[in-house]
């Protein structure tokens, strides 16, 4: 299991570089006439996947402080570092393409989802961790928050690979399908990886 940590760990580093590369190729992807509109799927996936890995970052830094788990803290700030960067992404293209980064419409209405997720208790999108639940997580220490943070980081990651599937069909700006489609690949291999260091804590992802 700590091969596969290690692993992700080592190729932190490379998403990072290759993400400035995807930053700077998205003006190359269609010119300033080919900006996408507000309403579009391209902006409501950046806007709405944004505030999602922001939540991500935050699970990521608490977990990090309520335990002294090599493997666990390498898992978190691999996903602390990779969604924050991807998240500067998002908003960087919403800057370059002068759209807001707020909407008055609700979350997921670019999929046509716009009432499914109630937003209680702070979850804003499915998958997304309650406020209730994040200070369950901030309340935790050693086993505890490691079991709660890979069952409640497992579900964000389910939530996420939803919208980013989603983008992949309904976007139009390419490299902003590519990011998808790599943010579901990373995502689908964490919840492999989070299941087998749930199963060595004797738990497992919540139903």
């Amino acid at each position: 299991m700590r091969k596969h940590v290690g692993w992700i760990a080592g190729t932190a580093a490379a998403v990072l570089v290759a993400a400035g590369a995807i930053t700077y190729a998205v003006a190359e992807d269609g010119g300033s006439d080919a900006a996408p509109t507000a309403d579009s799927a391209d902006a409501g996936f950046a806007r709405d996947m944004a505030v999602h890995h922001q939540q991500a970052v935050e699970m990521s830094y608490i977990v990090r402080d309520r335990t002294d788990d090599t493997e666990v803290r390498r898992l978190a700030y691999d996903i602390a570092q990779t969604q924050a960067n991807q998240r500067g992404m998002l908003l960087g293209w919403l800057d370059l393409w002068k759209l807001p980064k707020v909407s008055s419409d609700a979350p997921m209405t670019w999929m046509d989802m716009g009432s499914m997720a109630s937003g209680e208790d702070g979850a804003l999108m499915p998958g997304m961790a309650t406020n209730t639940e994040m200070k369950k997580l901030e309340s935790l220490s050693g086993k505890q928050a490691e079991v709660f943070f890979l069952q409640l980081m497992t579900d964000h990651h389910k939530g996420g690979i939803h919208m980013a599937e989603a983008c992949v069909k309904r976007c139009k700006v390419g490299v902003e399908k590519r990011l998808a489609q790599t943010m579901v690949n990373g995502q689908e291999s964490e919840i492999q990886l989070m299941a087998g260091m749930l199963k060595d804590r004797g738990a497992k992802a919540r139903p």
